[in-house]
């Protein structure tokens, strides 16, 4: 058996790390690579892959050593997110060319990022892994599709003191993470980027509209639903809409508290929707209400990423927009060109929650990115990956890749902290996010010394200019509903089921729960009703009688 997940709350762990970037195009066949080439690994121990995973301490003699580079070129290729920035090209800018000349030319490493779209994500993965052309690394941000892969067999396993050895910083920092969450059916197999606390998932709205109509900020789901009528029979707009899909955390605001732990691990996965759940019964009951009474987008089921949802929000269709923010997004320069006399504010969590209810939303875990070896990467790609870990996570490269150029991208003010340059658009412009799609292979936000300069370095990473109080009221919301985050449960040992059943019921769930929302409302309930047997016959009952056994077993954490 595995060493056993533990569950916990999401841990702030201060990283001062810094940035770098790499570079290069091309396409590497992944298909024919050895795994566990004998020549990297001659002790027993490590071709064991066991022995001693002590983070401060690196086994002095059972590796070879690359530290002046690799006889032959090795060439590893990196995942980045292309998340359709205008004008960015995510395998090929200044900075991945940077990376390719301070990291690659220094070891005879090339480096090539893969392009993986932010919404097609676990398309693209599968679609690459079938053809053997994924990317040396496969990563996403939560488990349960991380195990997905793993169940594939996509990913090898791993030694994990021969990260130790060569990414000592990298596994300093992130070893007890690894050691605590990295095993999955007695292998090791997952290694992770750092997750310090984080408040940039925000919901902006349109406080010009609110204020047309002489409303205040609603508290709860009823005055949002009053607001959105509002909107409606003034002719401003709607509240948005988008279609659910891959990752299922739309009815926390409708779940009941306190949580009941074998239910919560019996439905709640981000993995496979919990349609015959009470809480998505209540979910889809105001969806079907806001969708009949015309408060929401009735096309709602075309926005299939986020590229569409911005449009809407930018072009004044709708007045609510829900996104990872940036101090470099194009949203509120691209909504003020649109919309001159625009104005947002923070749409607050509760605002969401039928009244009587609590601000529920999922809690990390303490990690962001989660990783594995694609199975087919060699002993030596695997080693140069370590290696570019360990150089990622040193201070001047993290702060590099996250901030760029001095005096350029921007200047230190007086405390240290670095300012960046307002509109900068020279070569060394960041991406739309501060090159976040880079660097959180190894951390997930900006980390500075202490918690107040990390808290105004948040501010000036995430909030563009004059708009530095979405991130305060994001924080206060944060801190003011924090005892409502929870960490979904870890199933000890994976549920077979999910990765047997998943991908048709997510193409179910799509059908059904749109059909679900445009019927009309004193159809809902048999629709709904229908819908649920249809979904159940079609797999999910397997996985709720697979889960029912591991949690009467007591196999979760």
């Amino acid at each position: 058996m595995r060493k056993s997940i533990k569950k916990a709350a999401a841990l702030a762990l201060t990283l001062a790390m810094s940035t770098a970037v790499l570079a290069g195009c091309g396409s590497k066949d992944k298909s024919t690579g050895t795994k566990n080439d004998p020549t990297t690994a001659p002790t027993k121990a490590a071709d064991n892959n066991q022995g001693s995973t002590d983070p401060t301490k690196a086994p002095e003699s059972a590796f070879k050593d690359y530290s002046n580079g690799f006889e032959k070129n090795v060439t590893i290729q990196i995942p980045v997110y292309d998340r359709a920035f205008e004008g960015w090209n995510p395998t090929n800018n200044y900075y991945t060319q940077w990376v390719q000349k301070e990291f690659g030319e220094k070891y005879n490493v090339t480096v090539e990022f893969v392009a993986i779209g932010r919404s097609t994500e676990v398309t693209d993965y599968t679609q690459m892994l079938a053809a053997g052309t994924a990317p040396d690394i496969i990563f996403h941000y939560d488990m349960p599709q991380a195990i997905a892969y793993y169940d594939e067999g996509a990913m090898q396993e791993l030694n994990y003191d021969e990260i130790a050895n060569y990414a000592p910083t990298y596994y300093k920092n992130l070893g007890a993470t690894i050691d605590s969450y990295g095993t999955i059916n007695g292998e090791k197999v997952f290694f992770f980027a750092n997750r310090p606390t984080a408040y940039n998932w925000v919901t902006l709205v349109r406080q010009d509209w609110i204020d047309k109509v002489g409303k205040t900020m609603p508290t709860n789901l009823t005055e949002l639903n009053e607001l959105y009528a509002a909107w409606r029979d003034a002719g401003l707009g709607n509240g948005g809409g988008t279609l659910l899909q891959n990752n299922f955390i739309y009815d926390y605001f409708f779940r009941s508290w306190p949580i009941d732990a074998d239910e919560r691990a019996l439905y709640s996965d981000l993995s496979v929707a919990a349609l015959p759940w009470e809480p998505t019964h209540k979910f889809l009951k105001n969806l079907n209400y806001q969708y009949n009474n015309n408060l929401i987008d009735k096309e709602f089921y075309l926005n299939t990423d986020d590229a569409a949802t911005k449009a809407d929000f930018v072009s004044g269709n709708s007045g609510v927009y829900s996104f990872y923010i940036s101090s470099s997004t194009d949203v509120l320069t691209s909504l003020l060109a649109n919309n001159p006399d625009a104005k947002v504010s923070l749409l607050p969590i509760a605002a969401n929650v039928s009244e009587g209810g609590v601000p529920q939303q999922r809690g990390y875990w303490p990690f962001g990115m989660i990783m594995g070896i694609n199975s087919t990467t060699t002993a030596e790609e695997r080693i140069a990956i370590w290696m570019y870990l360990e150089w990622l996570s040193q201070p001047d490269n993290l702060f590099f890749f996250q901030n760029g150029v001095e005096g350029q991208n921007y200047t230190f003010n007086e405390e240290g902290l670095a300012v960046k340059t307002p509109d900068f658009a020279g070569e060394s412009k960041l991406s739309n996010n501060n090159n976040k799609d880079y660097w959180c292979l190894v951390v997930e936000s900006a980390q500075y010394s202490n918690q107040d300069l990390n808290y105004k370095a948040n501010i000036a990473n995430w909030a563009p200019a004059g708009y530095e109080y979405i991130i305060e009221d994001a924080y206060k919301d944060y801190i003011a509903n924090l005892e409502y985050m929870t960490p979904d449960a870890i199933f000890l040992d994976t549920i077979q089921s999910v990765a047997e059943f998943k991908s048709d019921l997510n193409d179910l769930f799509k059908e059904l729960y749109v059909k679900c929302t445009m019927a009309p409302e004193a159809d809902f309930e048999n629709v709904y009703k229908k819908a649920c047997e249809d979904y159940l016959a079609a797999g999910y009952q397997t996985i709720l009688d697979e889960k029912q056994a591991a949690i009467t077993s007591g196999g979760y954490n």
